[in-house]
């Protein structure tokens, strides 16, 4: 009869998401690959057979960050209302933040870059937000959004408007009696709608103040 496996990916998975956890709290020197063992109830070899050291447990770990994101924004398919499916990434950003706050940070705070990787990081950050600016481009393209911004530039805004409160909640920043959760898609309809109408031509001899 066949032993079982004991080194599979649900053993890999546990593993990173407690070290991802670790790495959250108090950084990648408070990170041991024996203490990591028994607190997954493993053996030190089974991290190493899965990882081979530190370096490359850590660098695991930031790829599993980076897939999970692309794969839950990904899953927002596009829709004949680009608009919304701007609307309806933001709030998949949000959902991935608040699933999996650990390797949120990693992707986003010094944290990650204390993960060591062979990846261009940079672009691997633009690549999340692909879809993004897809969903903008088509907005354009459909008359939704003005033409006179990049579609680059559009992106950046709900992406920076998304990080910025996604990250109040996750790094326990939140102010006292708000609810990130009750204004977050408010304020993503309310940046988008800007857009739309920021965009539009001012008329000749307008007051504008």
């Amino acid at each position: 009869m066949a032993k079982p496996k004991t080194h599979d990916e649900a053993l890999r998975l546990r593993l990173l998401h407690r070290a991802a956890a670790t790495v959250f709290d108090r950084g990648t020197a408070a990170l041991s690959l024996r203490q990591l063992a028994a607190d997954a109830k493993t053996s030190t070899a089974a991290v190493y057979s899965l990882f081979g050291n530190k370096a490359g447990l850590l660098s695991s770990l930031y790829q599993e960050a980076v897939q999970l994101f692309v794969e839950r924004l990904a899953a927002v398919h596009p829709t004949a209302d680009p608009a919304g499916d701007v609307i309806r990434i933001g709030l998949a950003y949000r959902e991935y933040a608040v699933a999996n706050p650990h390797l949120y940070a990693i992707l986003f705070s010094d944290r990650g870059v204390q993960c060591p990787s062979d990846s261009d990081r940079p672009r691997e950050v633009v690549e999340t937000y692909r879809p993004l600016i897809d969903a903008v481009s088509r907005g354009q393209r459909a008359g939704q959004f003005g033409s006179e911004s990049a579609p680059e530039v559009i992106a950046l805004s709900v992406w920076g408007m998304a990080h910025g409160l996604v990250s109040l909640v996750v790094s326990g920043n939140e102010p006292p009696e708000l609810a990130v959760a009750e204004c977050y898609e408010r304020a993503l309809r309310a940046l988008v709608t800007g857009w739309r109408e920021s965009e539009a031509p001012v008329a000749v001899g307008a007051d504008v103040t």
